[in-house]
């Protein structure tokens, strides 16, 4: 298990930075954003080239076209990866994707089945639409009994079914790749982080991403939302840069497609979308009679409609328009009364942003006699669900601190934009889930939100004092503790099978939440292997390897030299 992990890692990295790197070499971009450009448009590429051949039935075969490609493409453009490989911020920002990857890796060893709150389901839907693509089903499929295929787009799952066709087919190996493009979510957080506070803040973040609750699960769980915030955050990247003194076509084409990409991966990416559209017209109207800035947004428009033709063009064709736009929770959800509608949008946005422990509610679907589990719920629902909780449980404070003191520092211009990002962001991305959710909803729109905050803080570290430092470093190992340790013993079974080895796994589930049991159940009924259950014999080796990378990742954010980031 472990030397394929390590060859299918080692494969991942070569066709993802490889595939599109002659055309990203091309951009007028530093060696770091075009790593970055490079890696997200050949995730879109994957994607492009795996649904053609959906599309147009042709044998599964054809998707060994995607490591020729990228042989020949580096091949033919080593040196130019070469210098920027050796070029130190890319370097520096490469290494940290690595460890921030092998981070998640890691602990994906340590899941023997998903648990935590009231998460169930999701995982094994996706599976399911993995499956879908591969083995062409028929169109009229209810995944996990009552969703249709319109209700989600596609991007994610194809990408990781191009993956199994390209390894091996099973559902070990779908964990596996939805857990390395879940990380590269890191990677437009990284440019962020220079962007703001220079090339040692890379490393920074890759520490505060690696002890963050909220990114390591959702990088462990089988789902599309990180991948959906990687495209998020690369859009909203080149949407900076678009703006800023030297920005060109490029980065505004980049922005679309990204953008585009995003809401092909999850439909998360909406409120983000809405937002940046209107932004660009708005900070574009000084140049409404600039016929350079018009051609600007035509092409950008132009690039985005392309990408979003592939799914929406086949779906209208296939569905007509009811079963295209009609399908999403998100409308099917709605209630009847737009007064009565607007009373659940308000109850999800207080109980998004005010804790579980301050609110009283039913949390008899939680219920257990095992108090591991019952604390692992307790806290899980802080850090997946809460907005600010999801930040960290003194991070959040933080944040909010450094934003108040250096807010009169930053261009009007610039304020105005993030308020209105930050604002527009929480408000619908709270908004467009339509049914009421008592515990919170941080984790369906907004976690590309709570890593932009950590890069920010990232960002401004060297420049917190000593006794807020203290104060966060504190915060930080609470959420390590809480949010991560406790998590994944839950979903190890380790204390049990540790303290308790004579009770079977059965026996040991009977006594968690009903959810749990529910996601056990789910994988002894379809007999699937985890990733984990590769390494269950190696509990020792998992915790030195999660040891060491930590250790490098904090080697690596050491204090050297400080390097001034840009505006905002």
């Amino acid at each position: 298990m472990v030397l394929s992990a390590v060859g299918n890692l080692a494969f991942f990295v070569a066709v993802l930075l490889g595939l599109a790197w002659p055309l990203a070499t091309r951009l007028r971009l530093d060696h770091a954003e075009k790593i970055v450009a490079s890696v997200a448009l050949s995730v879109l590429g994957i994607f492009l080239i795996a649904w053609t051949i959906y599309v147009c039935a042709l044998p599964l075969e054809w998707l060994w076209v995607l490591p020729a490609t990228t042989a020949g493409g580096l091949w033919v453009n080593r040196q130019s990866l070469r210098n920027a490989l050796s070029d130190p911020t890319a370097g520096r920002l490469v290494l940290a994707q690595l460890l921030v990857t092998l981070w998640s890796v890691g602990w994906l060893a340590a899941t023997l089945s998903y648990s935590g709150g009231d998460w169930l389901a999701d995982w094994f839907g996706h599976w399911q639409r993995a499956e879908f693509f591969l083995d062409r089903g028929p169109r009229e499929i209810l995944f996990n009994g009552f969703d249709p295929l319109t209700s989600r787009p596609p991007l994610a799952n194809i990408f990781n079914g191009a993956w199994l066709v390209l390894t091996q087919r099973d559902f070990a190996h779908y964990q596996f790749f939805s857990t390395l493009v879940a990380s590269l979510v890191f990677l437009p957080a990284g440019l962020f982080a220079r962007r703001w506070g220079g090339e040692r803040a890379i490393a920074v973040l890759a520490v505060l991403v690696m002890v963050s609750p909220m990114y390591v699960e959702n990088s462990t769980y089988a789902w599309t939302k990180l991948p959906a915030a990687f495209f998020a955050l690369t859009a909203l990247y080149f949407f900076r840069r678009a703006h800023d003194r030297d920005g060109s076509t490029a980065h505004a084409l980049l922005f679309a497609a990204f953008l585009a990409s995003g809401l092909l991966t999850h439909y998360s990416t909406g409120p983000s979308a809405l937002v940046l559209g209107f932004a660009w017209f708005v900070l574009g109207w000084p140049f409404r009679t600039n016929v350079r800035w018009w051609r600007m947004t035509a092409w950008a428009a132009g690039a985005g409609t392309l990408v979003l033709a592939t799914w929406f063009g086949w779906s209208l064709a296939v569905f007509g328009l009811n079963g295209t736009v009609m399908t999403n929770t998100s409308i099917t959800d709605q209630a009847p009364e737009a007064g009565v509608q607007a009373g659940v949008v308000l109850q999800n946005i207080r109980d998004t942003l005010l804790p579980h422990f301050m609110r009283s509610l039913d949390a008899t679907s939680l219920a257990q006699t095992n108090p591991v589990g019952w604390w692992r719920d307790w806290f899980f629902q802080l850090y997946q669900v809460n907005l600010f909780f999801a930040f960290g449980v003194v991070s959040w404070a933080g944040i909010l601190f450094l934003l108040v003191t250096k807010w009169q520092k930053y261009p009007p211009r610039v304020r105005w934009f993030w308020s209105a990002f930050v604002v527009g962001n929480v408000v619908l991305g709270i908004a467009v889930h339509a049914s009421a959710h008592a515990w919170g909803l941080a984790h369906i729109c907004l976690q590309s939100l709570v890593l932009l905050g950590l890069a920010f803080l990232a960002a401004q570290w060297p420049e917190v004092g000593r006794r807020w430092r203290l104060f966060l470093v504190a915060g930080l190992t609470v959420d390590f503790a809480c949010g991560i340790l406790l998590q994944f013993a839950g979903q190890a079974y380790a204390l049990e099978r540790w303290l308790s080895p004579q009770r079977s796994i059965f026996q040991v589930v009977a006594t968690y939440s009903v959810p749990a049991q529910a996601n056990f159940y789910a994988k002894v009924r379809n007999q699937w292997l985890f990733f984990g259950d590769g390494f269950i014999a190696h509990g020792m080796a998992v915790c030195g390897f999660l040891a060491l990378v930590f250790t490098v990742a904090l080697l690596a954010a050491k204090p050297n030299r400080a390097v001034s980031g840009s505006s905002p």
